[in-house]
């Protein structure tokens, strides 16, 4: 079986498309998403109904904890779309009840097992879900990553992929489908096949024109919204 394992969509339905038509055309049966499903651009409602066709297990990251903050009167919106562009503003207006509910009840870690393969899926680091892992990080930060009782331990958060091999796991961090801060107009994405525990880092590359024109329009003062679509090999 194999399944994708997608982080940091960020409202892009247009990269996130693209992956699911490549996870379609790969034989993927079942997609972990680890969370980051809002905050930065604009169709967060786009996203959540393409995963609808999927068996599909979701946690949360912390955009989607900003967005709950947002919505309970704990941060307010002028502080978000300063730092993050009017990515929550929208996931507001545009999500539904249903939907937000499945972010307040997606927890921050989970453990998943798929023909007895054992995979933890978090946003952040295993030991604290807010902490950002890079490919150079230090040694000592990714061996704290090491779970003795799981096959992979998958991340996201930092937008890098990389793959760190652990004593008795692998540490994988798939990147990011909707902005990627190695290439960009390419989502960075996993494939798992957990017949034979072989793994593949995936890059697909999309088309970032009517997304940078929403950019334009939706967000102009925000000139980073723009340039990290277009920003080369880092």
């Amino acid at each position: 079986m194999k399944v994708a394992v997608i982080s940091d969509i960020h409202g892009n339905h247009y990269a996130l498309e693209r992956v699911l038509s490549v996870a379609k055309k790969q034989g993927v049966s079942k997609i972990l998403v680890l969370g980051d499903i809002v905050g930065y651009y604009y169709h967060p409602d786009k996203v959540m109904k393409a995963l609808d066709d999927w068996d599909y297990e979701l946690i949360k990251g912390n955009h989607e904890d900003f967005l709950l903050k947002l919505l309970d009167g704990k941060i307010e919106n002028n502080f978000l779309k300063e730092k993050y562009g009017s990515g929550h503003e929208l996931a507001i207006k545009k999500l539904s009840k249903e939907q937000i509910n499945q972010f307040r009840i997606a927890p921050d870690r989970k453990h998943i097992i798929v023909n007895e393969v054992n995979i933890l899926m978090c946003h952040g680091a295993n030991f604290d879900t807010g902490f950002y892992l890079y490919p150079d990080s230090n040694e000592d930060i990714l061996k704290k990553c090491n779970e003795p009782a799981m096959d992979f331990v998958v991340v996201g958060h930092s937008h890098y992929p990389f793959v760190y091999r652990n004593t008795n796991s692998t540490l994988i961090n798939v990147g990011s489908v909707g902005q990627s801060r190695k290439e960009g107009g390419v989502a960075n994405w996993l494939i798992i096949n957990t017949i034979n525990k072989s793994f593949e880092l995936m890059s697909t590359a999309y088309n970032i024109n009517e997304l940078i024109d929403e950019v334009k329009m939706i967000d102009p003062d925000m000139p980073y919204l723009q340039s990290i679509l277009k920003r080369t090999t880092t």
